[in-house]
């Protein structure tokens, strides 16, 4: 499992050229991209297809010329192969037949973006790409709206904005960080809250990777936010279906609401 440069060449490591030299067969991504690269180092070795839609197929076959004594070398077009990109099936596989897995660190945009990033990297969750469709993005993010560590995503151009409004709407306008094409020649990091960064973004281009602070309310907080977004009445069945009396009731309302019992007494009783 061989990482590349994610942008700038120079990124590629003495072990990763040296195993690329050696083995025998290399499965790309995209073979015309591992080709200029190959090019660039100038290695010549044979190439074969190796993506999404047919992992599963092509797995099939390398792992067969794994057990008949080759060598094989697994390359994303960018990155470290398995992380938001093919790999993952085939190491199962090779596992499944005792075949021995060789990672060859390197680049990775997540971990890149995140220590450049200023959010804090002692815990952080890597989401990848959120699903394309829209409703079940929105899932997604009510999913993770709660994890307290920084969060990692991926996100293509023609898709951001409406990502970053869907990150405000759900987990709120949190510091974030936008990091554009990372080693490349317009690498950029935007900083500031998603409200303040969505203003920046008129006609995005290139990749990104979003960096989100945690949520930082506590489990208090929170439930705290959801009452306050009830009605009263759904607020008082809350409570009531917790055998609260109703003069109870209305204190724990009022306090949550903070406002005036009588206020809240004079609601309920004009009903």
């Amino acid at each position: 499992m061989v990482a590349t440069p994610i942008g700038n060449l120079e990124d590629i490591t003495l072990r990763a050229i040296k195993t690329l030299k050696e083995v025998d067969l290399i499965a790309a991504e995209d073979t015309r991209h591992t080709l200029k690269l190959l090019n660039h180092l100038e290695i010549k070795k044979p190439l074969i297809s190796y993506y999404k839609q047919n992992e599963k197929t092509k797995s099939d076959i390398l792992i067969d010329k794994v057990l008949n004594g080759e060598n094989v070398a697994i390359v994303s077009d960018a990155g470290t192969p398995g992380i938001s990109d093919p790999g993952a099936i085939i190491v199962k596989e090779a596992i499944k037949n005792g075949i021995e897995i060789v990672p060859i660190p390197g680049a990775c945009a997540a971990i890149n973006a995140l220590i450049a990033s200023g959010i804090d990297t002692k815990e952080f969750t890597f989401i990848g790409f959120l699903p394309v469709n829209n409703k079940e993005k929105k899932e997604k993010l009510n999913e993770i709206k709660k994890i307290k560590q920084t969060l990692i995503l991926y996100e293509a151009p023609h898709k951001l904005i409406n990502t970053l409004e869907n990150i405000k709407d759900i987990l709120g306008d949190r510091e974030i960080v936008l990091a554009k094409e990372i080693t490349k020649i317009h690498e950029k990091y935007i900083r500031g809250k998603i409200s303040e960064v969505l203003k920046q973004q008129q006609n995005p281009k290139g990749e990104f990777a979003i960096i989100i602070e945690g949520n930082k309310n506590s489990e208090k907080d929170e439930i705290q936010k959801t009452l306050n977004n009830l009605t009263l009445e759904e607020h008082f069945e809350y409570y009531k279906k917790q055998n609260y009396e109703k003069k109870e009731i209305i204190k724990k309302i009022a306090k949550d609401r903070n406002t005036s019992k009588n206020e809240i007494y004079q609601f309920f009783l004009d009903k």
